[in-house]
């Protein structure tokens, strides 16, 4: 039996055409694999912390710090070399994570309240107010003072109290 040309070209342009369909489903979006890696540490965060693994609760939460600041360093060096809207989508998973571990850490001070340890939810609470100073996150260093003073309200005012 003789293969017409045209058979051989129908041919490889269907498995040119599978493999590139197989290629563009591997080849995931590379902000939504972060953003699949940043819940994943939000899992983990709240995992550890319900099960009073604090200090791998807290490495979590530093792992989405870390991309954070990898986003914003993105952020900074590409503004004007790529698209508008590839910085922009960095600069929405940044805030975003940003956001994350400012609400992380507001929590451990809730967890650190409620094992009774005033001290350690004072230093996650303060770290809220001194570390996400940017315009755009007042609410959570507000949500972070009332916090703090809530805590005065419930043990008295630590003695270094700078708030």
């Amino acid at each position: 039996m003789k293969i017409s040309g045209h058979h051989v070209f129908y041919r490889t342009a269907g498995v040119i055409a599978l493999f590139v369909l197989i290629m563009s489903g591997c080849a995931a979006d590379p902000y939504q694999r972060r953003a699949d890696v940043m819940k994943d540490h939000v899992e983990n965060f709240y995992t550890h912390l319900k099960a009073n693994r604090v200090a791998a609760a807290v490495h979590e939460n530093e792992q989405i710090e870390a991309m954070a600041d990898q986003m914003a360093d993105t952020v900074r060096k590409q503004g004007q070399l790529q698209g508008t809207s590839q910085v922009e989508r960095e600069f929405a998973l940044m805030k975003t994570a940003r956001g994350t571990t400012a609400q992380n850490w507001i929590a451990l001070g809730q967890y650190f309240a409620i094992k009774q340890q005033p001290e350690k939810a004072r230093a996650s609470y303060q770290r809220v107010v001194d570390t996400y100073t940017d315009p755009t996150e007042r609410t959570y260093r507000e949500q972070a003072a009332r916090a703090l003073n809530d805590l005065d309200i419930l043990s008295g005012p630590s003695p270094s109290s700078t708030h």
